[in-house]
């Protein structure tokens, strides 16, 4: 069975948007991006790219572990692993072993927004990808030796990735502090005392439920034509029945934060201490007009890379810090978070870096960036992006990720534009708005000497 990816945090939905920047006319047909409905409701996107004979194909269903019942947590993961069991029409491992032996290959992941599918193949197997995945959205076989077995997985896998890992088990905490009623709070892959009693009838429920084609969305990118990517996708997708319309994606809005939490763990198996600090903050979903991109660019210039305030400042100029850098989770459905973290070098002290970090974001929000400094974090922003449309994968991550989170092919096509007039007033507006230390949340991972300090 293929394993699986969790959360995809910094690495999927931090600036996801960002991938579509001005790239290369030929990246992609000159942007003829298309896309379609079928009669089920199920949402298609093509994105020509003829430069190599491979193609992308994904499946993003709208269901993530924020969807989950109460009490059920980890279930939308655990469904993830029984995708890759045996159908009506096809044995346990046959999807897998026909990715295999035509040289291509297939995973799949859950977030907390959305669970995705994907193989990458050659064009002349598109279809046969097509067939396997319309089938197991709606002929899975499930019977309670199913549910045992993959349930002892996750359990396992739960063990190994997370409880056995000191920064997992601080992230964990940290959420649950920093969410106090959204339900970004619980962990993708679930409490263990909750996944623990995942049975059949919560896994039909789920099933019946969320895996249906006016759920998903499908993104093929590559050497194929949209028409024809079109007339296969009927011919498969468009065979399984429309399932009864969902209600909408309305969860519990996260109460205003009116004081500084923090989060401590000490560990004999942490050999470097390190810190993060947190802010709920909008998501390109929910923020006012201009407020994500300049999000967006205000995690660039304070931290986005080696030519970012934090590292020139703290571990280029001080030397005090092996690490230290600021995201942007911008692509989730609901509120989001903006993170700083960082950890010390040589002797330095862990609360030496932090009170650094925290003073560059003083300077931001005092003195606010120059408008040289916004248009070169913009353009290396931009460019640095670039080269992610040469990977097909790339495209279809991106937009599958912000389709399945309210957003649409337009929002993606006019992001560059967006990001373009972002003033420099912006950036210090949402600097002053937002990272406000009295109403934060941190996290401290310390070597167990360290206890106390």
């Amino acid at each position: 069975m293929t394993s699986t990816r969790i959360g995809l945090r910094a690495a999927l939905l931090a600036g996801t948007l960002a991938l579509v920047a001005a790239a290369p006319a030929r990246a992609a047909d000159d942007g003829h991006v298309k896309d379609f409905l079928l009669d089920n409701g199920m949402e298609v996107v093509v994105i020509p790219d003829h430069r190599a004979p491979i193609v992308t194909h994904m499946v993003w269903y709208k269901i993530g572990s924020a969807d989950e019942p109460p009490g059920k947590s980890g279930i939308a993961h655990f469904f993830e692993h029984l995708m890759f069991k045996a159908t009506t029409t096809h044995a346990a491992g046959e999807f897998d072993r026909a990715v295999s032996e035509i040289g291509g290959s297939n995973n799949a992941f859950t977030s907390y927004d959305y669970t995705a599918f994907h193989e990458t193949v050659p064009p002349s197997a598109l279809e046969q990808m097509m067939g396997f995945e319309a089938d197991r959205m709606r002929n899975l076989i499930l019977t309670d030796d199913v549910i045992k077995t993959e349930r002892d997985v996750i359990l396992e896998e739960r063990r190994s990735r997370i409880d056995s890992n000191p920064q997992a088990v601080l992230d964990e905490e940290v959420d649950a502090t920093l969410w106090q009623n959204q339900p970004y709070r619980i962990p993708v892959i679930g409490w263990m005392q909750e996944m623990e009693q995942l049975n059949r009838p919560d896994a039909k429920a789920f099933y019946d439920n969320y895996y249906r084609p006016n759920n998903a969305v499908l993104i093929v990118a590559g050497d194929v034509e949209p028409d024809a990517v079109k007339a296969m996708a009927e011919r498969t997708y468009g065979k399984v029945a429309r399932g009864p319309d969902l209600r909408p994606r309305i969860r519990p809005v996260e109460p205003e934060q009116n004081t500084k939490r923090t989060v401590t763990l000490t560990d004999a198996r942490v050999s470097v201490p390190s810190f993060s600090t947190q802010w709920v903050v909008p998501s390109y979903h929910t923020a006012k007009p201009g407020e994500a991109e300049a999000l967006d660019l205000l995690a660039e210039i304070l931290g986005g890379g080696n030519r970012s305030r934090l590292y020139q400042e703290l571990v280029v100029k001080q030397g005090i810090a092996s690490d230290a850098a600021a995201y942007f989770q911008g692509t989730m459905l609901d509120a989001t978070n903006f993170t700083v973290y960082g950890a010390p070098r040589g002797d330095a002290k862990l609360a030496d870096v932090e009170a650094a970090v925290d003073a560059e974001i003083a300077r931001i929000v005092k003195d606010g960036v120059s408008d040289d400094e916004l248009e070169r974090a913009k353009t290396r922003y931009v460019r640095s992006m670039i080269f992610a449309r040469d990977k097909q994968d790339d495209m279809a991550n991106m937009y599958g990720s912000t389709l399945a989170t309210g957003g649409n092919v337009k929002d993606v096509q006019e992001w560059p534009d967006r990001i373009r007039k972002v003033t420099a007033d912006q950036v210090k507006a949402v600097a002053a708005r937002y990272l406000v230390l009295d109403h934060s949340t941190t996290g401290y991972l310390l070597p167990q000497q360290q206890a106390g300090n």
